[in-house]
């Protein structure tokens, strides 16, 4: 559940603008410092002055992570960039004589802050000289990005792909042990009329409840039938250990400590197995030869 919620919140931190890169260019009469956005910006601007420093503050802008860096004009000394929850804070160290005007630039991708002297001739009349806190008016747009749209319906279909995956999986019957159908063949005698029914319930009654690889080769099963258990060891040759009605294993440690117990047995029969291959092919030569010879 905090998968899903974490796929839907995702779309909506895509509203805020992540600064690029910003550049200093100093001038003999001003300072300016651009600041590129991966998005239109259309978050306010606001800020606050002192004595010798400017603090601006971009609602809705991230950067990667804190900068800083010395400038020297005499307008601007230094300026330090910071990410602070979903907004950044510019704070600019500059003379007690400097201004600063902001502006953005006609598509919204860059932001300009102009450091400059206080008495430069204003480019309008209705500007306050006292202000201390301002708001920078943006471009109202309810048309969202292309890239938006595009990450919103990826999200949307892998979350109903998911859902369907999940669905198919609950819907898939859990294949039980054909294999160990063997142990019970001749466990009773059955009649030619029900031998195939008996086969099926025989089969489908069979479940594995523990199961370890002994080698490549070789593998040992705790098989569960009816009130039943039986430790089997499967592979070239499957071979019937022991079975258990009362003080049945419930855990891996408990199936473990079984077969640890069991270990020179399983190693014996393992190095007999081994031999017998090895002697198998050694007697059909012999027997071969033989006849060979008989026929001769």
């Amino acid at each position: 559940m905090i998968k899903f919620l974490l796929l839907f919140a995702l779309p909506f931190s895509l509203f805020a603008s992540q600064i690029l890169s910003y550049n200093v260019y100093e001038r003999t009469d001003r300072a300016d410092v651009m600041i590129t956005f991966d998005t239109p910006y259309n978050g306010q601007i606001k800020k606050s002055v002192s004595k010798s420093k400017i603090i601006i503050k971009l609602e809705n802008a991230t950067i990667e992570s804190p900068k800083i860096k010395q400038v020297s004009s005499k307008y601007l000394h230094s300026i330090t960039i910071t990410p602070v929850n979903n907004e950044t804070l510019i704070v600019a160290s500059v003379s007690p004589f400097t201004k600063l005007i902001a502006s953005k630039t006609s598509d919204a991708y860059g932001l300009r802050l102009r450091f400059s002297n206080k008495m430069s001739v204003q480019p309008t009349s209705n500007v306050q000289k006292s202000t201390t806190a301002f708001t920078l008016p943006t471009k109202k747009d309810n048309n969202l990005s292309k890239s938006y749209y595009i990450v919103v319906s990826i999200l949307l279909i892998g979350i109903f792909i998911l859902f369907y995956i999940k669905r198919k999986m609950k819907n898939v019957p859990v294949k039980k042990a054909t294999q160990s159908n063997w142990l019970f063949k001749n466990t009773q005698e059955q009649s030619p009329t029900n031998s195939t029914n008996n086969n099926n319930n025989t089969i489908n009654n069979v479940s594995i409840r523990f199961q370890k690889s002994i080698d490549n080769a070789n593998s040992v099963v705790m098989l569960d039938f009816g009130d039943q258990s039986y430790l089997v060891l499967m592979g070239k040759s499957n071979i019937l250990l022991d079975k258990f009605t009362q003080n049945k294993p419930k855990t891996q440690q408990e199936f473990d400590q079984i077969l640890q117990s069991r270990h020179e047995d399983l190693e014996n029969f393992l190095t007999n197995t081994v031999e017998k291959e090895k002697q198998e092919p050694l007697q059909a030569y012999k027997e071969r030869a033989a006849n060979i010879a008989y026929e001769g």
